[in-house]
């Protein structure tokens, strides 16, 4: 059984692994060369690295017997085309969720450019921990105010050069982070907002709640957009299914 799974997250890493232990002929489509890295090392998986929209996914789908869609909670618009890429060419698909967490205290908005306009008239330096797509959004703001965590990437300096971010205010790191780790970031630049998504325990959200609650800053929860699927085990077993 042919299985493609798009997205490079952890949870779709470990998805790629027990696929192929199980028997399955996995590839694995990634946006970015950093997401192929992390899936290196893993034996008898495929790996395409590069962007597709929706028409680049419909050629690439012929040939597989099932998708997953293992993208982010918050890569709506890749979810979006993925399903609409399966329709298109009759291509079973599966959406593969990451957990939520559990969130007490926060300011929940529904969106980056919500939590911009949230800010704008309240004090404190603040920690844009939303990933460089929609940096943009929060131009309305003073960029002296804002530090920036993003991937060691090209992609995300350009968007914080863009967006005339001081270098010294720009974290170019690979997370997840340890609890002590968000605390001394938050300590050192004196942060007193902390605006992210709820990227679950694999994506390391509740080390940064908890190093937030202990430093004393505010978090701005940019909320997820609507979706459904099923957990890892409940696809493996339909992957199993496949395989009898």
């Amino acid at each position: 059984m042919k299985l493609l799974i798009f997205g490079g997250t952890t949870e779709g890493r470990v998805l790629a692994r027990r696929a192929g232990a199980l028997g399955a002929e996995v590839t694995v489509s990634v946006a970015t060369p950093l997401g192929a890295e992390e899936l290196a090392g893993l034996d008898g998986v495929r790996v395409l690295t590069g962007r597709l929209d929706q028409s680049g996914m419909e050629t690439l789908l012929p040939g597989f017997d099932l998708c997953v869609d293992a993208t982010h909670p918050y890569a709506a618009e890749a979810t979006a085309a993925i399903r609409a890429a399966c329709e298109r060419t009759g291509m079973p698909l599966l959406r593969l969720l990451r957990p939520a967490s559990r969130v007490e205290g926060a300011v929940r908005v529904p969106s980056c450019r919500a939590a911009a306009e949230f800010l704008t008239d309240r004090p404190g330096n603040i920690l844009l921990a939303t990933g460089a797509k929609e940096l943009s959004t929060f131009g309305t703001l003073d960029p002296r105010r804002l530090y920036v965590r993003v991937l060691p990437a090209h992609e995300g300096l350009s968007a914080c050069e863009a967006m005339g971010i001081p270098h010294s205010h720009i974290l170019a790191l690979q997370g997840p982070f340890s609890h002590k780790l968000n605390e001394a970031i938050l300590e050192q630049y004196q942060i007193a907002w902390l605006v992210t998504k709820d990227g679950g325990r694999a994506g390391g959200f509740e080390e940064k709640l908890a190093a937030a609650r202990t430093v004393g800053v505010r978090v701005v929860l940019v909320e997820r957009p609507p979706d459904e699927g099923e957990g890892l085990e409940e696809i493996l077993e339909k992957i199993k299914e496949r395989l009898v």
